[in-house]
């Protein structure tokens, strides 16, 4: 998300059309980078306005964590971590220049409780909260408010599109256990069916809410859905992780430069 101003020339960031989107492998460090490539241009062109960055790109894992494999596991951090990392070192330059903007990183609730089955995924999203907050104090007295949204389960392609285990004899070997993944899933996806079903535009209304509130004044953390005791971690954790910064003579960096 990026505020641009009305009379931007038509620059996509699309892949070429020739592109086969269906067999497109989004880990494919060219397109990524070039990706960003062609959004630094688009950048420059608009002259350089640029308010908002949403980290929001991310899939799923769901299984038996041994049967995954290194490149499996390798993957998953190159979209839900490697892949946020590239995005802000493109876009904060235009943002620390301008001594303003918000940068929004979509993690999850699985980044501060942990859930069996779900523990390399839960692995990638507590990187997305550990980067989140050292990147809030670096930027507190730049201007750059950093905000981290922490959806719950929400019925969107996520885990319809979910990482499998590529080792499935070695899953097998876990018996009974090894059935424990399709459940879970199977009980979000009758949650989702329900008449109570979480709606996926929370998510999306959470970050036009806290894009709309004023700089300095943003939440560290916002939990989007069924919290199932993230919120409690949140609330607890927060006065220990500021008393550690304060403790080191940093505590500076805890407050907004413009509060």
């Amino acid at each position: 998300m990026a505020s641009m101003a009305d009379n931007v020339p038509n620059v996509s960031i699309l892949p070429p059309s020739d592109i086969d989107l269906e067999n497109l492998d989004i880990l494919r460090l060219e397109f990524v980078c070039d990706l960003l490539l062609r959004t630094l241009r688009l950048l420059q062109k608009s002259g350089n306005k640029l308010d908002v960055v949403v980290n929001n790109a991310g899939m799923a894992s769901a299984g038996i964590s041994e049967a995954f494999t290194a490149e499996q596991a390798r993957d998953l951090f190159e979209v839900n971590v490697f892949g946020v990392q590239r995005v802000i070192r493109a876009t904060l330059p235009v943002l620390r220049a301008k001594g303003a903007g918000l940068v929004i990183n979509v993690g999850s609730i699985l980044g501060r409780i942990t859930l069996p089955f779900f523990g390399l995924y839960g692995a990638s999203k507590y990187a997305v909260e550990a980067m989140s907050d050292s990147y809030r104090y670096e930027l507190s007295q730049l201007g750059v408010d950093v905000v981290l949204v922490q959806p719950s389960a929400h019925p969107t392609n996520m885990y319809a599109a979910a990482q499998q285990a590529a080792d499935g004899e070695r899953g097998q070997s876990y018996g009974q256990v090894a059935q424990i993944p399709g459940k879970i899933l199977k009980t979000f996806m009758t949650l989702f069916q329900g008449e109570n079903a979480p709606n996926p535009q929370d998510v999306a209304t959470a970050i036009d809410k806290i894009v709309s509130t004023p700089a300095g004044s943003r939440p560290d953390r916002v939990v989007v859905g069924l919290p199932f005791g993230s919120d409690a971690v949140n609330s607890a954790v927060a006065p220990i992780q500021r008393g550690v910064i304060e403790s080191l003579g940093l505590g500076d960096l805890t407050k907004p430069k413009s509060s």
